[in-house]
């Protein structure tokens, strides 16, 4: 049977699959997988799939000598955590809508077909207005647990107009004059409630810390930076 799937589920089409399409997110200076919006921890989980496969799968060409059922388990288990994965994190969806997607994109993720409609949630293409209201709390060590949500609301949750939230900070004694400051460290969060670590070895200086709904495809809809919020280092 013909497996007409973007991610194939056979395991001798998965070989190739899985070492082309790591090997070509990691590729480019920025790499294609900044260029298509993907997130560092998404690319990562990627790389797991592509570095767990080839060992299974050298044993498995054995026919003879050592493949087992249980080796086959192993891989067909890895293929359903990628095809979980991508359609909890709608990757290919998201590679086909971005902005900068490329023919050779898609001919790479075997994506054949725009998005469809009822998978991904529709962008608005106004720039997202809604603040980030956040709360930064010290635990000590350098560590502080962030708890962000939007004006409307008190649980903390991401904006339903951006996928991400964005945070630009800077340690020292001396504020960054705006968000746009270019000593500071900008990351990206899936989650509203999230753990940021600095390291002990700050400790008596200040975090200061700004915050952003943001959206990985369409960047350039983001959301105001909210007020700087400065927190001393224990």
């Amino acid at each position: 049977m013909k497996d007409t799937t973007r991610i194939p589920r056979r395991i001798e089409k998965f070989n190739p699959y899985i070492a082309n399409t790591n090997a070509y997110l990691l590729a480019g200076t920025p790499t294609n997988a900044t260029r298509l919006g993907l997130l560092p921890a998404e690319v990562t989980q990627w790389t797991v799939y592509a570095t767990t496969w080839p060992p299974l799968y050298l044993t498995y060409s054995d026919k003879k000598k050592s493949r087992t059922t249980l080796g086959k388990d192993q891989l067909k288990s890895i293929i359903f955590q990628a095809v979980d994965y991508d359609q909890k994190h709608h990757i290919l969806d998201r590679i086909a809508a971005s902005p900068n997607v490329t023919l050779a994109d898609l001919e790479t993720f075997n994506i054949k077909k725009g998005i469809l409609p009822n998978q991904i949630r529709t962008v608005s293409l106004k720039s997202i207005g809604e603040p980030v209201v956040a709360s930064v709390q010290s635990l000590g060590s350098g560590i502080f647990a962030i708890k962000c949500h939007h004006s409307t609301g008190t649980r903390a949750s991401i904006f339903e107009e951006a996928d991400t939230l964005q945070y630009a900070y800077l340690i020292g004694d001396k504020a960054p004059a705006s968000a746009d400051d270019p000593g500071l460290t900008k990351e990206i969060s899936t989650k509203a409630t999230f753990t940021l670590k600095i390291g002990a070895g700050f400790t008596e200086q200040h975090l200061y810390i700004y915050f952003r709904w943001y959206n990985t495809v369409h960047p350039d809809l983001a959301g105001p930076w909210s007020n700087l919020i400065t927190i001393l280092i224990t």
